[in-house]
């Protein structure tokens, strides 16, 4: 029988933090960065929806990102997915925070989506004969969408369904993205089988290249721990076959994955078993924990958009469960006996036409109503609703997506303001400004309202300024923060104008600004980072350690600072200081994806060392000898192409 059910789960987690109050240009607006989070680890409860049947165990982790976080098989008492054992945020997703484990959902643009370390909106729905669906859903602030994943487990199904619907409400086309991102377990003698012959390889050189499937310069790539450096495998899979991919161990056992036609890309994505990657498994979990991805997207690669047109529905359903294949078939010298003959038991137990009839089946699921709500997710959808309201719009979604007045908070407040008096509300500057928007018609508002003298303020300057940079509107992104500064001085504005600055190659002034910027709110750590950042870029290392120790002591104890501090005191030739601060093994809990700066200054430091010593100067030739003699410690090493 299929059971439904809440409970709590607790593991070893570590602190989120508050948001980014600075916004980020580069990419991730409207939203703010999570970038605040640390490496201490305490004993949390989380809240999970356990689906069940005969045969699988399904659980969702539903307070980040709604993932499927754990699938039992239970006849074989076998996790079928990578469960990491703790809750650890690193700096590889849009917003900067993302931890790994279990199958993420990602919507709208390039990279692990927005929602990824944010709560979604759960409620449970009754399905046809009483079947219990999880239904997960959010209002999409970049893309402008809502989107909806419904989960259900019939009776003595095999297979757990997830559906998906993606709505396109505006009158307008949109770039669209979707990939589930599926962590498995990596295991010494596993295999991962697609129904393809040849693959686009991607490595962190930045290169594409088709390659032929499994081999290619002598490698088998179909088994993970043949890589040496981190890569993607994107499989071109025919427009005529079942799309699947599987992830089987010695005795060709493990998951598979499968989906309706729409759903055509399939991907692989290994961490290598270079010193680089095998850290980054580490930092992202404990020791000994190590897992691979396997993945599936609407388009054939992660660097390319699929157009979807005005008002249009997308929708298709993906199907997870265990397969058990000939174990010397699937690991045998043919590929193509290997994945015909997983494809064969796949046809089996889920043909393609039995998914595109499910899929058409449960779209009555789609449209129903909550039963009950059990988690509520931002306020955004609502306030869009209020917005389409106003403007005597058509509503971007149905009744099945509930977006209640009870979820409008603080970052909502302002704009709601806005909406129906016309005037954002002034705030004193040393106030965080609060939530950004950029979306067309609340910059259309906005401006009104400031042209109008309703709301001509330095905060409405501000986010006006803030809708001008993000549509590359520069000069007038200049004058609005310029405006803004002369109705009262603000370190907000004074740090927008050192990006427009550093944007245009002034970065003395931009420098300077920073500076001058950071001092007024020196307890807001992101601010200080990024005026350390601009004072090592113009070669002041001496200013920036003086401004560095006249912060607050939380602020000087972030990690990051620490190897600001080392850089500062490598540009002075302070080995002996570089040498301590290593020695002391500073923490970067947001260090990023294939960053190098830790590593970097190993090899600096024993360079300068050696190039004093002996005389010589710092050339290729010394670089080479130090990268030979003095490997960096793991610990430090996050190098992804080693």
């Amino acid at each position: 029988m299929s059971n439904f059910r809440v409970e709590t789960y607790k593991m070893p987690s570590a602190n989120l933090g508050t948001e980014n109050p600075l916004p980020s240009f580069d990419g991730c607006l409207p939203h703010r960065l999570q970038d605040n989070y640390d490496r201490v680890k305490k004993d949390r409860e989380f809240k999970l929806v356990i689906l069940e049947n005969e045969i699988l165990k399904a659980t969702f982790l539903i307070e980040f990102g709604g993932r499927l976080w754990s699938l039992i098989h239970k006849p074989s008492k076998r996790e079928l997915l990578y469960v990491n054992p703790v809750f650890q945020p690193c700096n590889l997703a849009i917003r900067n925070a993302w931890f790994s484990g279990g199958v993420e959902w990602n919507v709208g643009i390039w990279g692990h989506t927005t929602h990824t370390c944010s709560p979604l909106f759960v409620a449970k729905v009754k399905g046809d004969e009483n079947l219990p669906v999880l239904r997960m859903y959010e209002w999409d602030r970049v893309r402008l969408i809502p989107y909806q994943i419904d989960a259900f487990l019939p009776d003595g199904s095999e297979f757990l369904f997830v559906r998906m619907k993606l709505t396109n409400p505006n009158d307008n086309e949109i770039p669209m993205y979707w990939w589930s991102n599926i962590a498995v377990p990596e295991l010494p003698k596993g295999r991962v089988i697609a129904p393809a012959e040849q693959a686009y390889r991607h490595g962190y050189d930045g290169k594409m290249t088709l390659v032929p499937i499994p081999y290619d310069d002598g490698m088998d790539q179909s088994y993970p721990v043949n890589f040496n450096r981190s890569a993607d495998c994107f499989y071109c899979i025919e427009p005529d076959r079942q799309p699947w991919i599987a992830s089987l161990d010695e005795n060709g056992e493990g998951l598979i994955q499968t989906s309706t036609s729409r759903l055509r890309g399939r991907k692989m994505f290994v961490w290598g078993m270079g010193a680089g990657g095998r850290h980054w498994q580490e930092f992202l979990s404990v020791p000994k924990s190590q897992y691979i991805e396997i993945q599936a997207g609407l388009a054939r690669t992660q660097s390319e958009y699929i157009q979807m047109p005005a008002n249009t529905e997308w929708t298709w359903l993906e199907a997870y469960g265990m397969m058990q294949a000939d174990p010397e078939i699937v690991h045998g010298s043919d590929w193509k006996s290997a994945y015909e003959s997983v494809n064969e038991k796949l046809v089996k137990k889920m043909p393609l036409d039995i998914l595109e009839n499910k899929l058409t089946e449960s779209s009555g699921i789609a449209d129903k109503s909550p039963e009950v709500t059990i988690q509520k997710g931002s306020g955004w959808g609502a306030l869009e609703r209020h917005r389409r309201i106003k403007a005597n719009e058509k509503p971007f979604c149905s009744s099945a997506l509930v977006f209640s007045d009870d979820t409008l908070t603080d970052d909502q407040s302002p704009w709601l303001k806005l909406l129906d008096r016309g005037v954002i509300a002034d705030k004193t500057p040393l106030d965080i400004p609060g939530a950004w928007m950029v979306q067309s018609e609340w910059h259309k508002l906005l401006e009104k309202a400031v042209n109008d003298g309703q709301s001509d303020n330095w905060l409405s300057w501000l986010h006006l300024g803030v809708m001008y940079y993000h549509e590359k509107d520069f000069d007038k992104a200049r004058k609005a923060w310029k405006r803004s500064l002369s109705l009262e001085e603000s370190s907000w504005a004074y740090r927008n104008l050192a990006v427009m600055l550093k944007r245009e190659g002034n970065i003395k002034d931009s420098a300077d600004l920073l500076l001058k910027a950071s001092k007024m709110v020196p307890h807001v750590s992101s601010l200080a980072l990024e005026c350390c950042q601009a004072l090592l870029d113009v070669d002041m290392p001496k200013e920036m350690l003086n401004f560095m120790d006249g912060l607050p002591q939380e602020v000087r104890q972030v990690g990051r600072m620490r190897i600001m501090e080392a850089s500062a005191a490598m540009k002075m030739n302070d080995l002996k200081r570089v040498e301590e601060i290593l020695q002391s093994r500073p923490v970067v809990p947001d260090i990023r994806e294939g960053e190098v700066s830790l590593s970097d200054l190993w090899f600096e430091l024993h360079e300068r060392r050696i190039s004093a010593k002996e005389n010589i100067p710092i050339d290729d030739e010394l670089r080479k000898r130090v990268r030979k003699d003095f490997p960096p410690p793991s610990w430090l090493d996050f190098r992804q192409a080693y």
